[in-house]
């Protein structure tokens, strides 16, 4: 009682004003709690490591956290980054148009490995000569270089697992277009090598395809 009078209690419209903020407050609260469980509690969203090459002796190679097997693109980097490649071999790798290089990429079981092998032809882009062929193997998560020949004319391939390079073989005037024969050589891996294990040399006929060849008459 104050000077005679009875305090009242609060107002009706007071309780509800502070009713209104009390439950504004648990809601932002809530919102919060929700946010924070939405992001791990870290408020920002959870990054990987950053990919980087690894290393097969002294050659880079695609990533060893990706499963897949590695596409053009690997291929060219394994020969930029090879000290084992020619620097003229290197120069010639340049882009033929946009960013198509003058490649030849081909994949298979050559080694033995823990993965497959990595055939690399580096070509001309005006005639598409060889000008070396390489086989990349994978072990330990990474490339090593086990294969190169760089005399061109040089093409490699696998054929039945057995690693074949072709060499053709130019006579005075012939045009590039127009090799006098080519020698052939099989290579099999064999204790941690390559071993040659045949060769032969084919002949090209220089008269086939000199005369045009004349339709049988009918009737």
């Amino acid at each position: 009682m104050r000077g005679g009078l009875t305090e009242a209690g609060p107002s009706p419209a007071r309780s509800t004003i502070q009713a209104a903020i009390t439950a504004m407050s648990v809601l932002a609260a809530l919102a919060l709690f929700v946010s924070a469980c939405g992001t791990g509690g870290t408020g920002a969203r959870d990054e990987g490591p950053a990919h980087t090459d690894t290393v097969a002796g002294a050659t880079a190679s695609p990533s060893s956290a990706s499963t897949d097997p590695p596409d053009r693109t690997d291929a060219i980097r394994l020969i930029k980054d090879d000290p084992e490649v020619s620097a003229e071999v290197k120069r010639e790798l340049q882009p033929c148009v946009g960013d198509e290089y003058p490649v030849d990429v081909s994949y298979g079981d050559l080694t033995g490995g823990s993965g497959n092998d990595i055939i690399v032809n580096v070509l001309t882009c005006g005639d598409s000569v060889g000008m070396g062929s390489y086989v990349y193997r994978k072990d330990d998560g990474g490339y090593a270089n086990v294969f190169k020949a760089e005399e061109p004319p040089v093409y490699a391939e696998m054929d039945r697992g057995d690693l074949v390079v072709t060499k053709q073989v130019y006579e005075k005037g012939d045009a590039v277009s127009d090799p006098s024969g080519e020698n052939v050589i099989t290579y099999r891996w064999a204790s941690g090598r390559f071993v040659k294990e045949y060769s032969w040399h084919n002949d090209y006929s220089s008269v086939v395809g000199t005369e045009p060849t004349v339709a049988p008459q009918t009737g």
